[in-house]
């Protein structure tokens, strides 16, 4: 039992971590060879010596954007959050019983970041200048499409799980 506990809370870290690092890093649209590359995200366009706001991103033009934002930082929120949750229901539930809050709060997170990840894998062409549309998808964007799994699985894993002695 101590062996599956310490997995399902390794695993959940790992999820937090991913979602932490998909969500701060600015590499989900990816333009250039590596001398020159321009790196943007949800909030930022970088190149080597500048970083600047993404332009009309305060605009109600920049709307799937800020519905990408809300829903991964609002993954992220929900996944640590579901971690404490977690570890307060280890101390409180009674023999046998599930830890459905914990899961349900994790299934949030990973609805959060399919959404999140599926609204800007349809429309980021609609909020990226047009210097930005030849390039391609940073491996932020990967995680962020591998965090979704994680989190799910990791939501599954707290239904099935019950608390033992």
């Amino acid at each position: 039992m101590l062996v599956i506990l310490a997995f399902i809370i390794l695993f959940h870290i790992v999820s937090a971590i991913l979602l932490f690092i998909a969500t701060i890093k600015n590499a989900w649209w990816v333009v250039g060879s590596d001398a020159n590359s321009i790196y943007a995200d949800l909030w930022y366009v970088c190149n080597n010596t500048f970083c600047g706001s993404i332009p009309n991103s305060a605009s109600s033009d920049a709307g799937y954007l800020q519905a990408v934002q809300a829903t991964m930082i609002l993954s992220t929120i929900l996944c640590c959050v579901g971690f404490f949750v977690f570890i307060l229901q280890l101390f409180r539930l009674k023999q046998g019983e599930r830890f459905v809050f914990t899961a349900i709060i994790q299934l949030l997170s990973s609805l959060c970041v399919m959404i999140g990840a599926s609204v800007y894998t349809a429309q980021h062409t609609s909020f990226q200048e047009q210097k930005l549309q030849q390039g391609g998808y940073g491996y932020t964007f990967v995680l962020a499409w591998i965090a979704f799994p994680m989190t799910l699985i990791s939501g599954l894993m707290y239904l099935v799980l019950r608390k033992r002695k």
